[in-house]
């Protein structure tokens, strides 16, 4: 099992930035990501990266504004967060799956509000 620990949400204005964090507990999975869910919205992808290569991947309303990385040996991924929206305001999930395309591990999410 593999335990995730995200931090770095909070309130901030529009036009601001926040850098999300996530730490896993075991370095056993194909790759990270965050997703978010809006209230009254169903949760969505945001960005992703394999753990080995580092490819990237991120939804088209977040590309140019958000970039996800990852240090290795810290089993830490980050979500940069620039130019912040109303509509980024989510509860933000990290998530961890051994195979592409599943997701096997949640984190407890962290809340990002950004007031217009």
């Amino acid at each position: 099992q593999v335990q995730l620990v995200e931090s770095g949400g909070g309130l901030v204005q529009a036009g601001d930035s926040l850098r999300l964090s996530c730490a896993a507990s075991a370095r056993t999975f194909y790759a990270m990501g965050w997703f978010r869910q809006a209230p009254g919205k169903e949760r969505e992808f945001v960005a992703g990266i394999t753990w080995s290569e580092g490819n990237t991947d991120s939804v088209d309303s977040v590309k140019g504004r958000f970039t996800i990385s990852r240090h290795y040996a810290k089993n830490t991924a980050y979500l940069q967060m620039n130019s912040l929206k109303p509509e980024d305001t989510a509860v933000y999930y990290c998530a961890v799956g051994r195979l592409p395309g599943r997701v096997d591990y949640w984190g407890q999410g962290t809340q990002v509000t950004v007031s217009s």
